[in-house]
């Protein structure tokens, strides 16, 4: 099932006015294929997770920011609300795993070819990708991710994203300007 061109017009080919980035067609497939209800929502150009929360109206609580990790010298995702960061020691005990570190940019080039930089959602599935997600992000319920742009998020139930992704819950993620290590 592809994506209607009248709702979407993107789909068909097509540039939304005035607009050069629009939101992964992959992501919206995926989450259409599984019967997953969402909102789209455009928000201001914006790169910080924080940014993008506000601008998008959303709570940073609620907005959640993808970080790469390698664990265990493999890659995956990590998901945490926008105001937090990851505790890499935290990480490493949630995963089980012996050690724990950041992507750098070069390994993180070409695995989100339908990506803008830093704008992937969260959507481990999609990209053969492990998901490890902050239990704080369960709170609310509700989790808003970027979708594939800087102008685009997706919000949608917690419940379905859990569905669709299975991700491991754990608590690695601490307040901004809290954390031990790293700077995610």
């Amino acid at each position: 099932m592809g994506l209607s061109p009248r709702l979407f017009p993107w789909a068909a080919g097509g540039l939304l006015p005035g607009r050069l980035a629009m939101p992964s067609a992959r992501l919206l497939n995926y989450l259409q294929e599984n019967s997953v209800d969402y909102d789209l929502v455009r928000h201001p150009s914006a790169f910080a997770a924080r940014d993008v929360a506000h601008r998008s109206g959303v709570a940073q609580a609620v907005f959640a920011k993808t970080v790469l990790v390698k664990i265990d010298r493999r890659p995956a995702m990590v998901v945490l609300p926008a105001d937090s960061r990851i505790d890499l020691t935290l990480l490493q005990a949630a995963a089980g795993a012996d050690e724990v570190a950041l992507c750098t940019g070069d390994e993180c080039e070409g695995k989100f070819p339908d990506c803008e930089t830093g704008a992937m959602p969260p959507i481990g599935p999609l990209y053969d990708l492990p998901v490890y997600v902050a239990g704080s992000l369960l709170r609310s319920g509700r989790i808003a991710f970027n979708a594939g742009t800087h102008t685009e998020i997706v919000a949608m139930s917690f419940a379905d994203f859990r569905r669709l992704v299975q991700p491991r819950v754990g608590h690695f993620a601490t307040r901004a300007g809290v954390a031990r290590q790293a700077r995610a």
